[in-house]
């Protein structure tokens, strides 16, 4: 399930932060937390995948601000929220129905319009592009102790790590042994750094990619993400419906 959010903010012009995802998060969770309480506290559980993921916050026109932490956006602004999970869908548009006022990052505004998109009709072999970056990581040994460190779609351990990722995700979903048919060829690749939480950074990939494999398996990573931190706000992606002719792969 997949859902546009339109917001009109009370100003002509509004700022938006470039490290923003904390604030949508805190939305999602309010508004959850509103319509069922039990289900908040369920997503709280750590080290589990959520199973929803978010874009970033955009608007109809932005502008940068000379070097400032944020854009400036103009007409409305709008988000997607995507979820395999019907509880989940329906508590957060719920939520935000029965409570359509939203401040974010000291911004206000209305919540004009929750739209249901429409599901692709298949999902092997599709070009998709993404709307908020996906993050992959894993352990190395560092005097002594593991850290986390930030894989890049340069690297083979990242498809390692995403294929395993979408997995879990799926026995989560289905309670049934995932199949292993999935591959990712990634065409452009931009990185990008977060500060997700106070002095907490991420690095994450804008990716194009097309990928292959199974139809349940890929429909995971469509509704709840791909790669890591997708209730962080990372992972969405679209199907990318441009013609395009790509010279070469990363992969």
């Amino acid at each position: 399930m997949r859902f546009l959010i339109r917001l009109v903010s009370e100003n002509s012009e509004f700022k938006v932060p470039y490290n923003h995802q904390h604030y949508l998060q805190g939305l999602i969770y309010h508004r959850i937390r509103g319509v069922n309480p039990d289900l908040s506290l369920a997503l709280h559980r750590p080290k589990v995948p959520k199973l929803f993921t978010y874009s970033l916050f955009m608007s109809e026109e932005r502008q940068s601000a000379n070097g400032s932490p944020y854009f400036i956006g103009k007409g409305k602004g709008f988000f997607y929220f995507s979820t395999p999970i019907t509880e989940i869908a329906e508590a957060f548009i719920g939520g935000l129905l029965q409570e359509p006022d939203v401040e974010l990052w000291g911004e206000k505004f209305y919540v004009e319009e929750v739209k249901a998109l429409a599901e692709p009709s298949s999902y092997s072999g599709r070009t998709y592009s993404t709307l908020s970056p996906i993050a992959v990581t894993t352990l190395k040994p560092e005097l002594g102790r593991l850290k986390q460190y930030d894989l890049s779609p340069m690297e083979d351990k990242f498809y390692e790590n995403l294929r395993e990722n979408l997995k879990e995700k799926y026995v989560l979903l289905y309670g049934k042994k995932s199949p292993d048919d999935f591959e990712v060829k990634v065409f452009k690749a931009r990185p990008k750094r977060f500060e997700v939480k106070p002095g907490i950074f991420q690095r994450a990939w804008h990716l194009v990619f097309k990928a292959y494999g199974d139809e349940d398996l890929m429909r995971v990573g469509y509704q709840a993400g791909f790669g890591e931190k997708n209730s962080l706000g990372f992972g969405m992606v679209k199907v990318d419906g441009r013609r395009r002719k790509w010279r070469r792969k990363l992969r």
